[in-house]
């Protein structure tokens, strides 16, 4: 629900489910923001969105001339999507800053990256993502096609995921590169900046994903209004932190979205998954000879369990970021002093990507 309070110009939204400690984190550093040099701290409020975590955040006090600090707690989990939908319609700001809970940035970020992206509005924004060791998170993607999954499901080329023409083969733009501003398909989820009222204007994200391609399909829905994608690479920020599941869940979870997807938007998914059964048959071929020279892998195994990947539907336990249709009703909590303001390229040898989209 949103407050009848004065509109600021910005909503920093971040979702917290699991472990509070990389949230805390974050929301440390949103509340010490500072002007940029050729850009002034938008007015702005940080809303902390509680998933239902079984492990709560708890708003910091007020302290000083700190950011204060709301946290919405919904009453059942929902989901990355639906904490952002949740977040969305409790925010004051004009504009709405998401923001992964493992994300760190500088003492300037938000003035510089609102700043700079301003001659861009209305659009949806992502600055350049950096993951762990000074990796790029490719934060500029091209729409999603069957070639793309086809291409990142073959085990063999992980050896060559460095090379520009894999990236594009995988769907990654590779003009978006730090210190580059592009107009790209989409940008990754991790840290975006869009208009609220476009946002609602579009019915909010799809909540029926389970995790994962739901900004892909908000962003088309987007496009389809006329706000394009741009990534803006003169701004980073550093992705230190990692999913909150094993990788086994994770990698079903990913290939069911990317189902969802092609059904909802007529891409194909019987042909994707004839398409990645193709490519399990050539991870089979090239897991055999390692396995004759010693190498720990089993390629019956792997194979069987990349088929039931592709195969074995929409089954396993409810995720923690599990998204349901409905958007239940939440608490909100405030503290503070009123005031203004994933894998990047082909994967192992041995088994399909356990987290092929960015920032999550």
């Amino acid at each position: 629900m949103r407050t009848g309070a004065e509109p600021l110009e910005l909503t920093v939204i971040v979702p917290h489910y699991g472990d509070p400690a990389p949230a805390a984190a974050l929301v440390a550093q949103l509340r010490t923001q500072r002007p940029a040099e050729r850009h002034p701290l938008p007015s702005h409020e940080i809303v902390v969105v509680d998933d239902r975590s079984p492990r709560p955040f708890d708003a910091p006090g007020a302290t000083g001339d700190a950011a204060p600090v709301r946290v919405v707690r919904r009453e059942r989990n929902g989901g990355f999507g639906a904490a952002v939908n949740t977040g969305a319609e409790a925010a004051r700001g004009e504009l709405l800053l998401v923001l992964n809970s493992d994300l760190s940035i500088e003492p300037d970020f938000v003035a510089r990256f609102v700043g700079e992206a301003r001659p861009w509005l209305p659009a949806v924004v992502s600055p350049h993502v950096e993951e762990t060791r000074g990796r790029s998170g490719w934060a500029g993607r091209h729409f999603p096609r069957t070639r793309h999954y086809a291409v990142e499901w073959l085990a063999p080329l992980a050896r060559w995921r460095h090379l520009p023409g894999l990236h594009e083969a995988v769907g990654h733009d590779t003009r978006a590169v730090e210190g580059a501003v592009v107009t790209v398909d989409w940008v990754a989820g991790a840290a975006m900046l869009l208009p609220r009222e476009a946002l609602l204007r579009v019915g909010g994200i799809d909540e029926g994903y389970r995790m994962y391609v739901e900004e892909v399909d908000l962003q088309r829905r987007l496009r389809e209004r006329g706000l394009p994608a741009v990534y803006l690479g003169t701004v980073r920020v550093e992705h230190v932190g990692g999913g909150s599941s094993d990788d086994e869940r994770r990698r079903r979870w990913l290939v069911a979205a990317r189902l969802r997807y092609a059904r909802k938007w007529d891409e194909g998914p019987l042909r994707q998954r004839l398409a990645l059964t193709a490519a399990t048959l050539v991870n089979l071929a090239a897991n055999l000879p390692r396995r004759a020279l010693g190498r720990d892998v089993d390629p019956l195994a792997t194979a069987r369990f990349e088929l039931d990947l592709i195969w074995g539907g929409d089954r396993g336990d409810r995720p923690p970021a599990a998204t349901r249709a409905d958007r239940p009703g939440s608490t909100e909590h405030e503290t503070g002093a009123p005031g203004t303001g994933h894998a990047t390229g082909a994967h192992d040898a041995d088994a399909p990507p356990a987290d092929a989209e960015a920032g999550r």
